[in-house]
């Protein structure tokens, strides 16, 4: 990229960073901070791989939000292509006009320049990014999804952030966007790709620092209360499940509980609760004979972990 199309630093430091996304209520670690500076100043993008639900797409959202920048996603998925993810004509309204100049007695050379105009072009979350006045983020969501050939694609439009349209020539951007690729690693990335872009993998978080998550997301919940919800995530995280629970699936569990009233966990609390952190019925018969065992968790948390529900169920949840 030409020096005209440099953006100035979005950030002064790795605690810049930490500091502005703590203040939109997304907690970094200190590798998430220190890449995202990393690619700001060195204008790469990041490829954000893990498990699916530990906060890539919404770090995007979170850079976006501190940096005062529009967030352009493109969603990926099996069968993306060209004319989905850059550009593609408006052969419909290209054919309106083309029968409208015929019955007008305009000649072809004057209706060709006329259709390959701005006007009938369809912008693309790609090409949009590129082309926009106003600082962007771009998020690549799920780029694993895709074929090689849109894979190559992608990286010939990380590379230089310019598009060639042959009938409206090159359009180079004007501003360099900042873009985070996540990946969910259902299959292997080129090493071309990987090679263009910082790495940054992200995992659930351990279980401290996913209780201060909660305590931010649902402020409403008390310490006794998050302190047990994510030992029980925690758990529920060791067992071999299809799908495992989400962050945000917690930060939804944390805050049922709180409209429930419930102020201590009991196992009757927890298993009837299970469908807000697991999706398939199997996943919660599993972790449902799992949790009721009495060595479901460590022992330094077993006295903890599950109060007894008193006779008359007073443990929060009838209040």
């Amino acid at each position: 990229m030409t020096d005209n199309n440099q953006t100035a630093p979005r950030f002064a430091s790795v605690d810049d960073v930490s500091e502005r996304l703590r203040a939109v209520d997304y907690l970094p670690s200190t590798q998430i901070s220190s890449t995202a500076y990393l690619a700001d100043r060195l204008g790469k993008p990041v490829l954000v791989e893990g498990p699916a639900g530990v906060g890539k797409t919404e770090l995007a959202k979170a850079l976006a939000e501190v940096t005062g920048s529009k967030l352009i996603r493109l969603q990926c998925y099996e069968g993306l292509d060209e004319s989905k993810a850059l550009y593609e004509w408006n052969y419909k309204k290209q054919l309106l006009r083309i029968q409208a100049d015929s019955g007008a007695g305009e000649s072809w050379e004057e209706t060709e320049a006329d259709i390959f105009s701005e006007d009938f072009l369809l912008t693309r979350p790609l090409l949009e990014a590129i082309r926009s006045e106003e600082p962007v983020v771009l998020l690549i969501d799920e780029v694993d999804r895709v074929e090689l050939e849109t894979e190559a694609l992608l990286l010939e439009i990380l590379s230089d952030f310019q598009v060639s349209i042959p009938e409206l020539g090159t359009i180079t951007a004007r501003q360099r966007p900042m873009v985070l690729l996540t990946s969910n690693n259902t299959r292997e990335l080129s090493e071309a790709l990987k090679r263009r872009c910082l790495f940054l993998h992200v995992d659930y978080p351990d279980h401290e620092r996913e209780k201060e998550i909660v305590r931010v997301r649902v402020p409403e919940v008390d310490a006794n209360l998050a302190d047990q919800l994510t030992q029980v995530v925690a758990t529920i995280r060791g067992m071999d499940l299809k799908k495992l629970p989400s962050i945000s699936e917690t930060i939804d569990w944390a805050r049922t509980l709180v409209y429930l009233g419930v102020d201590t966990l009991d196992t009757e609390t927890v298993v009837d609760t299970l469908h807000l952190l697991l999706k398939y019925q199997s996943d919660i018969l599993r972790a449902k004979t799992e949790l009721t065992k009495p060595s479901a968790v460590p022992s330094k948390q077993a006295s903890s972990l599950f109060a007894t529900k008193s006779p008359a169920g007073k443990n929060g949840a009838g209040k």
